[in-house]
């Protein structure tokens, strides 16, 4: 393992992670495993392998930091050994009680995609940003706007040096762009009242109180990461332009929403041919204050880490038809929680119409809806409630194909793999605590 991967932001290495790097050597298979700090045990697992004829090429070992009483081994194998691997994992784990992690194979089906395991991790991708960013399209309403262009890389640049922990740099706006969110704001904000859902509504005046949301004004990331923190944990990161679906979903796993800090072309305020900051902070940041909507959104992101490609974009497309273009039932009408219908004002009124097509959510068949990104969606999809949907998504999660389950621990801000009897009984024990809360609760009431 290189160096970046033992030590990270400053932090040795915690614990062993799923990883997929093209740094891996040809031939070479690539494993962690940890062992309780007892005499023998070490060479008990060196005569499993001598037993099954397997040659260690390399072999390290370190102090975990996440268990005090075991060490982690780090071992490279003979790329030859593979058919004897499966029986050498089920050994380690089942005749020895070890914790084994396989980093690398030659059969491209078993290696899991590297994923974050600590919220500092976002650091890795938070610049690898597909498209836009200070490069604009030939398409794109400011590509011959030099003074645009300049601006752009302003923002671009805020995003590229942030780090996670550090606060958010404040913009000074200048006037066109307050007044491009100004009539971006003004139009909008007149259909919410009959268009946007009862949460979306219940938490837009807070925002108008705390976050500075006005006609006049551009809120500022820092602010409404501050107060989204105080509500659900979700917190804002700059960045500049669109991430991968894999990249970005995983941090929402975090409860960390990736969003830009630039404004549309102020020759086009109704149109946007990329995610901005009216995009964000009107369509995204409500709706991340309600704890409901932030668990749903959440989920998705657990569902993505170390999920194989397909899945990933399956996983996108539900997001896409919930999170950006969703529809929820509020007694007999229907309203509008998508970000990408609330921060468009077109659309946001198609979508209520009579023209629009409406179907009932099921993920299975939402999952794998084609869909344009420039033009009015073919179809809306209607959830039950936030909650229903999220019923949906934990079951359609089931269905990926990954040999481990994942949570998210929002007092080390890291994910715990639950792949060994161990993390198992860890998370029982922290289920078994609240349960002791809630009897304690219902018998007060009671």
């Amino acid at each position: 393992m290189d160096a970046q991967h033992c030590k990270m932001n400053g932090d040795p290495f915690q614990e062993s992670m799923y990883i997929e790097e093209s740094s891996n050597k040809s031939g070479v298979i690539s494993l962690i495993f940890s062992l309780k700090e007892e005499v023998g045990a070490l060479a008990k697992v060196l005569r499993t392998f001598e037993e099954k004829g397997i040659n260690l090429t390399h072999i390290e070992s370190r102090p975990s930091r996440l268990n005090k009483d075991e060490y982690e081994f780090f071992i490279n194998l003979e790329g030859k050994n593979v058919p004897a691997l499966d029986k050498i994992i089920k050994s380690l784990r089942n005749d020895i009680g070890a914790t084994v992690h396989e980093l690398s194979r030659t059969k491209k089906k078993d290696t899991v995609p590297w994923f974050p395991r600590s919220i500092q991790e976002l650091d890795r991708f938070a610049n690898q940003i597909l498209s836009y960013g200070a490069e604009l399209d030939a398409d794109h309403p400011g590509f011959k706007d030099p003074v645009y262009r300049a601006r752009r890389k302003e923002f671009a640049d805020i995003a590229y040096n942030y780090k996670h922990g550090q606060p958010i740099p404040r913009v000074t706006y200048t006037e066109e762009e307050k007044k491009t969110w100004g009539t971006v704001f003004r139009e909008l904000k007149s259909l919410y009242p009959t268009h946007a859902c009862y949460e979306y509504n219940h938490v837009f005046p807070l925002l108008e109180k705390y976050c500075g949301y006005r006609e006049d004004n551009i809120p500022q990331l820092e602010d409404i990461s501050r107060f989204l923190r105080t509500c659900t944990g979700f917190r804002l990161r700059p960045v500049a332009g669109l991430l991968s679906s894999r990249d970005f979903l995983a941090g929402l796993a975090f409860r960390v929403f990736h969003s830009t800090q630039y404004i549309r072309h102020a020759s086009k305020p109704m149109y946007t041919p990329e995610p901005d900051i009216c995009h964000e902070l009107l369509g995204h940041v409500p709706l991340f204050a309600d704890p409901s909507f932030a668990q749903f959104s959440q989920e998705i992101g657990l569902a993505s880490l170390g999920a194989p490609d397909d899945f990933i974009e399956k996983l996108a497309t539900v997001y896409w038809f919930t999170v950006e273009f969703g529809l929820c039932k509020e007694g007999d009408s229907l309203k509008a929680y998508g970000a990408g219908l609330l921060s468009s004002f077109g659309e946001l009124q198609y979508c209520l119409s009579s023209e629009s097509e409406i179907q009932p959510l099921v993920l299975e068949k939402t999952a794998v809806q084609k869909y344009p990104v420039t033009e009015f969606q073919p179809v809306y999809y209607v959830a039950e409630s936030f909650k229903d949907a999220k019923e949906k998504l934990r079951k359609f999660a089931q269905t990926i194909p990954r040999p481990f389950s994942v949570r998210y621990n929002p007092y080390t801000q890291r994910i715990e793999v639950l792949d060994n009897a161990k993390q198992l009984k860890n998370l029982a024990d922290t289920i078994n605590s609240e349960m002791g809360i809630l009897c304690n609760a219902l018998q007060k009431i009671k």
